[in-house]
């Protein structure tokens, strides 16, 4: 992957602007001569060897053979793409044929800070359209451009698909990256969770005065003298608070052990988590953008040997001499060797940015990981608080039961009956006097 990349960058930057103007220089020896009026959209020009080549200015097709002045007569079996020798520079990297600067159209990235196109800084070029686009020194196929990039979990809603391009703000003041998005909704998660764990802190709290008053209650001598089957439903009614006030404490205790605790232990492994994937990320992207630095450097100063080889070129053309031969030389051999920092900075790079694409992907899909489990984690305590609630309506249930059996059986009759026999005085009634 790399290397393609390096190989497509190498090439775009590297080709161009060392083809000398048509006319100005006669023929080497043994070609035929070029006072001949080419056909018409055919130019002339000459590599960096002095070896005369042909250009159609309107198919950007090349040549070595002179096309034909005689219309359906082509002086050659015929023009063909790319058949000069691929030359950095002046520089043969190798002996096969390969494009001439006019029949390289292939852009890498869109660049603020360097706006020009080496591979087109000879008058009369186009622009070739970019066809890819950097977010966050990071290259990706131009929309307007490329087909549409294949999901990488097409049947899901994945992080790792939808969150490589920056999002403006609301108040469009900046952008934030689409990493960071993701770190922020998982920071904002564990910051909910920590909310939940305090609410569950404070039903605690709750739970724990309740039965400590319910208990309190319970001593409380009040109507202790109440006597019969009313005496003994209401002296269940103060127990009943002291068997409740037994469940709440269980209940918040409980409430501590497994639902509170749970949540503030998995929020902590959980921050370490996210602290380990920032980190990590925020380190690949450091690199990925001093690299970046490095190949735009590169490719600045790879146009500077160009234009100072294309000035020495033109100055051969115009005067020979042994010193601007050397001069040619020694530029070439500059423009190789900056042609080859490019290149070599370009391959950097693209480690790089395949590293970071590797571990982007991995990273979000762990985030993913995380919260998933995060919220199954936080549905299952929940459900068992409601548990652990519902275990304690019926527990307090079971607590009022026999103050309900006691309440049904008060009898006001036998309590009386009760407290007679217990306290009667006697049954010998007053009775009128006889004279």
């Amino acid at each position: 992957m790399a290397s393609h990349g390096a190989d497509r960058i190498f090439r775009r930057s590297l080709e161009g602007p060392w083809e000398s103007k048509p006319g100005m220089v006669p023929p080497p020896p043994g070609e035929e001569s070029q006072t001949v009026v080419l056909p018409p959209g055919w130019q002339s020009y000459l590599s960096p060897q002095g070896r005369r080549y042909y250009v159609n200015t309107a198919t950007n097709e090349t040549t070595w053979e002179r096309p034909s002045s005689s219309p359906g007569i082509p002086a050659s079996p015929g023009p063909h793409r790319s058949s000069l020798p691929l030359t950095v520079n002046g520089y043969h990297t190798s002996g096969t044929p390969a494009h001439p600067p006019e029949t390289a159209h292939m852009s890498v990235r869109k660049s603020t800070g360097d706006s020009q196109n080496l591979g087109s800084s000879s008058p009369g070029k186009k622009q070739s359209k970019e066809n890819t686009i950097t977010i966050n020194c990071v290259t990706f196929p131009h929309p307007d451009t490329m087909p549409e990039q294949q999901l990488l979990k097409p049947t899901e809603w994945s992080y790792c698909d939808y969150f490589w391009a920056d999002k403006k703000d609301p108040q469009g003041n900046g952008t934030m990256a689409g990493f960071e998005l993701l770190l922020q909704k998982q920071l904002k998660g564990k910051q909910m969770q920590k909310e939940m764990s305090e609410f569950i802190r404070e039903r605690i709290k709750i739970e724990e005065e309740y039965a400590k008053n319910l208990a309190k209650l319970s001593q409380n001598s009040l109507a202790a003298q109440e006597e019969g089957s009313l005496g003994e439903a209401w002296a269940q009614v103060k127990k009943s608070l002291a068997d409740e006030a037994e469940v709440h404490l269980k209940f918040s205790a409980k409430l501590h052990s497994e639902v509170e605790k749970p949540l503030m232990n998995f929020r902590e492994n959980f921050k370490k988590d996210m602290k380990k994937c920032d980190h990590h990320i925020a380190d690949l992207r450091k690199q990925l953008a001093s690299r970046y630095a490095a190949v735009e450097k590169a490719r600045k100063a790879l146009t500077e040997r160009q234009r100072d080889l294309e000035m020495k070129t033109q100055q051969l053309e115009i005067k020979l001499s042994n010193k601007t031969e050397e001069d040619i030389k020694k530029a070439r051999r500059k423009s190789t060797q900056a042609g080859d920092d490019l290149m070599r900075c370009v391959d950097l790079y693209n480690q790089a940015q395949s590293k970071w694409f590797e571990e982007m992907v991995t990273t979000t899909l762990e985030l993913e990981r995380l919260e998933v489990e995060r919220v199954e984690m936080i549905r299952q305590h929940l459900c068992q608080y409601t548990q652990l609630r519902h275990e304690t309506d019926m527990f307090n249930q079971s607590t009022v039961e026999p103050v309900d059996q006691l309440l049904r059986k008060v009898d006001p009759a036998k309590d009386r009956e009760l407290w007679v026999r217990e306290h009667k005085t006697g049954n010998i009634r007053p009775v009128d006097m006889e004279i």
